[in-house]
């Protein structure tokens, strides 16, 4: 760690991959972030079991994979290390039929803390309680592993029930790849609330406003929707590669002074103070667990306003030029798909996280 950050950050010098010598890990989930998961740790030894329904369309990948597969009951009683990687939706009734083979010093793992924090999941005492969150999807987890390479992820405790638990978590962290680059100390609750409000305020619902509201003014201002789609939404991609990489000073630094000028002169009249107290009010909501209880109702009631959401969503006019536009770059054939990672039924889909 170093002196200008308050959390505690750990590499692989941190982490005793030997904690998982003689254990074995049920993963339960074998999409986004469950096929990493267990193809990392049994790349590095560990064994490993993974936990899909009889009925699982992703049975057959798993073993293809190479890898032991059971139903989730079977896999947790196996086990000494359980991650549980399906999506929050879904996780309460998994628990449900695992927690009778969870035994006394076992581990309960999570990639996102929505379920504990929020109380849908109440483990036994006796059961340590940790989470290792890799910042990034399932597919560069897995890929990043095979070249050698880190994903940096989140470590928490909630119930250290044995003396080990964080160092178990470290340990399981070191086998996925993710002290390769480091992996940032927190809580369940920080993680969980911060994600929900980045993903809401920030990553995903912010930033599509926003550029659906640039397009929109751009195209009923009388401009084309093509040059719209590219100000608006292509660039968008340059431009947030370069805060990746450097900060949003590099970024400063990279792009024109006359569009330097522009955005520090105009950037906060768009986010303003009333975006702002909207983004208050919007990790308020987080925080209180309103967000929590409108979500879990909603699932309950089988999603009728995400459904809604949803399709408007997909039949803006902005997708429908995008689809036309990507579709005559001269790149577009010659480059790879990604790897699918819409198998909700199996896994948390791990927010740029992520996670959910």
């Amino acid at each position: 760690m170093t002196d200008d950050f308050t959390t505690e950050i750990y590499y692989d010098a941190d982490a005793d991959e030997s904690l998982l010598e003689n254990a074995t890990v049920a993963v339960l989930g074998y999409g986004s972030q469950g096929h990493a998961h267990a193809q990392n740790l049994a790349d590095s030894g560990v064994d490993v079991v993974v936990g899909l329904r009889e009925e699982s369309s992703s049975r057959s990948a798993a073993r293809q994979d190479g890898l032991d597969v059971a139903t989730p009951a079977e896999a947790a009683a196996r086990a000494d290390v359980v991650s549980l990687l399906v999506p929050d939706t879904a996780q309460p009734a998994v628990y449900e039929e695992i927690e009778p083979h969870l035994e006394p010093g076992d581990t309960l793992q999570f990639a996102h803390g929505f379920n504990i924090h929020y109380n849908q999941i109440r483990p036994a005492a006796d059961v340590d309680v940790t989470m290792i969150a890799p910042k990034s999807p399932g597919h560069l987890v897995r890929r990043n592993y095979e070249n050698g390479e880190g994903t940096p992820g989140l470590l928490a405790v909630y119930r250290d029930a044995t003396g080990e638990a964080k160092e178990r978590a470290l340990a399981y962290g070191k086998a996925i790849g993710c002290t390769r680059a480091g992996v940032v100390e927190t809580t369940f609750r920080e993680e969980t609330e911060t994600d929900l409000f980045g993903e809401q305020a920030v990553l995903c619902g912010g930033i599509a406003e926003l550029i659906k509201a640039g397009y929109e003014t751009l195209v009923d201002a009388g401009y084309s929707e093509e040059m719209a789609y590219f100000e608006c939404l292509n660039e968008m991609k340059l431009i947030v590669d370069l805060m990746y990489e450097g900060g949003i000073g590099a970024m400063w630094d990279s792009v024109s002074d006359t569009a330097e000028y522009g955005g520090l002169t105009r950037g906060d009249r768009v986010v303003d103070d009333h975006a702002r107290e909207n983004m208050e009010a919007i990790l308020e909501e987080v925080q209180n667990g309103d967000f929590a209880r409108e979500w879990i109702t909603e699932n309950q009631a089988n999603r009728p306003v995400y459904t809604q959401l949803k399709d408007a969503e997909e039949s803006h006019e902005i997708e429908a030029v995008g689809d036309r536009l990507r579709a005559l770059f001269a790149w577009a054939d010659a480059e790879e798909a990604p790897e699918d990672e819409s198998n909700e039924n199996e896994d948390d889909r791990t927010h740029v996280r992520a996670d959910d």
